[in-house]
């Protein structure tokens, strides 16, 4: 199928697509967890960006990687300065600094494959960001002049983003109101 073609059909469709050089592929649905890391990393993102020139995405946010022909839908998209649209997709992100995926057990073997190699692609792209959610731990991809390093961060951690200029908390991320409710 072609990038027209897939875009009048996820005009049409119920549920979100990828589009993976000419490939359709159906996203999968997230955990209830999935969607609090994701909607927790958002907040915390935008918190500490506000009233600088960034934007935070939730995953209604197309990327289209035009080097590789690929389109997808990261958890949380951070651009800085303004958004650049993609040359046959007016709706869809090409210049993020940073991206975010939340992983899972259906997702976790592209997100740090198939579609990391895709999101390498992307020049403005800075720092690439995996959040377990079984368990507090936070890896970060950066790109430095030698190319992509990475760090691990776990409990009582501040996880670093340079090029954000920020850091976030992972207790504070990973922290569940509802739990510390009930142990009261």
């Amino acid at each position: 199928m072609s990038y027209a073609q897939y875009l009048e059909f996820a005009e049409r469709a119920e549920v979100k697509h990828e589009f993976i050089d000419g490939h359709v592929v159906a996203m999968a649905g997230g955990s209830i967890e999935h969607s609090r890391l994701a909607a927790r990393m958002g907040f915390l993102l935008q918190l500490q960006l506000e009233g600088r020139p960034c934007n935070v995405f939730n995953a209604d946010a197309r990327v289209r990687i035009e080097a590789t022909n690929r389109a997808t839908y990261p958890d949380v998209t951070v651009v800085c300065g303004p958004v650049a649209a993609a040359a046959d997709d007016r709706h869809a992100i090409t210049n993020p600094t940073v991206l975010v995926e939340v992983l899972t057990d259906a997702t976790e073997r592209d997100d740090r494959g198939s579609k990391f190699a895709h999101y390498r692609r992307l020049s403005s792209l800075r720092e690439y960001v995996l959040v377990a959610q079984d368990r507090p731990c936070i890896e970060v991809f950066r790109r430095d002049a030698e190319g992509w390093t990475l760090r691990e961060y776990g409990p009582g951690d501040q996880v670093a983003l340079p090029s954000l200029e920020c850091a976030i908390e992972i207790d504070q991320l990973y922290r569940d109101p509802t739990r510390a409710a009930a142990r009261a």
